[in-house]
């Protein structure tokens, strides 16, 4: 039974391509050979419209087989999975009642850790090598118990002049963060929308290569317009357009997650 590794892509910046980067290395891993559950964790589900029209995105959100009915009835994660078209890729969609989620954590005990009970039979059984979390561009008790229930964390950074608004923020919670799961790693930064033609990408790289005990990822996601029209169709980048440039660095983003996951 292979162990099976729990990767979460949080950034409290909206627009740094959190989703866009969790649904394509997931989609990636497949194509290696590899068992992968991706789990929605935000209220805007883009992770969950990356696989599903609007439509059926909807039907779940409302039906009650999404992640914020499971995690505020504090159930098993397991009969919330769905398959997705692809093989060996299946997910847990969010819900647009995911925003209440705060209030709803407040009066649990041991609130930080409830998505990690819930993930613990899935986890534990083996049927998966890779669960991948999408968090919110929030830093509360939720993103916590996202982060208490993985063993790494990237931080996807948009390349541009914004992108590293807050960034200290996220390191700070952390480290806060590890004081509860002091086993949670951080895999590294993963540079997003990148321009190699304009000055602020390279300014970019060097403020976030000077940063100490901080990986940055080799690989880097530029602006593709593949991408936009991959989630326009609900498809990954892979699927809608293989020979793209961004399914190739995605694909090579990949390969640095498992060889940092296998080390």
């Amino acid at each position: 039974m292979s162990k099976t590794r729990v990767i979460c892509f949080a950034n409290n910046k909206g627009g740094s391509g959190k989703s866009t980067t969790c649904s394509n290395i997931g989609y990636s891993l497949t194509t290696l050979g590899y068992r992968v559950l991706l789990i929605d964790g935000d209220m805007q589900m883009n992770l969950t419209l990356s696989f599903f029209d609007d439509e059926k995105s909807l039907e779940y959100a409302k039906n009650g087989k999404n992640l914020y009915t499971a995690v505020k009835e504090q159930r098993d994660l397991t009969p919330y999975i769905l398959n997705t078209d692809y093989e060996n890729l299946d997910i847990i969609p969010s819900s647009t009642l995911m925003s209440g989620i705060e209030f709803d954590l407040f009066t649990k005990w041991q609130r930080e850790f409830i998505l990690k009970s819930g993930l613990a039979s899935v986890k534990e059984s083996g049927v998966y090598d890779y669960i991948l979390i999408d968090a919110p561009p929030t830093l509360g008790c939720w993103v916590i118990n996202i982060m208490c229930a993985s063993d790494f964390i990237v931080i996807p950074v948009e390349a541009s002049p914004w992108g590293l608004f807050g960034l200290a923020n996220m390191f700070e919670f952390y480290e806060q963060v590890k004081r509860i799961a002091p086993s949670l790693e951080l895999m590294g930064i993963a540079v997003t929308k990148a321009n190699e033609r304009k000055n602020y990408f390279k300014q970019t790289l060097e403020n976030l290569g000077g940063l100490d005990n901080v990986r940055l990822f080799k690989s880097y996601i530029r602006t593709d317009s593949s991408i936009e029209w991959a989630q326009d169709n609900s498809k990954p980048v892979m699927v809608y357009k293989r020979s793209s440039r961004s399914a190739q660095e995605y694909l090579e983003m990949t390969k640095e997650v498992i060889e940092y996951a296998n080390r």
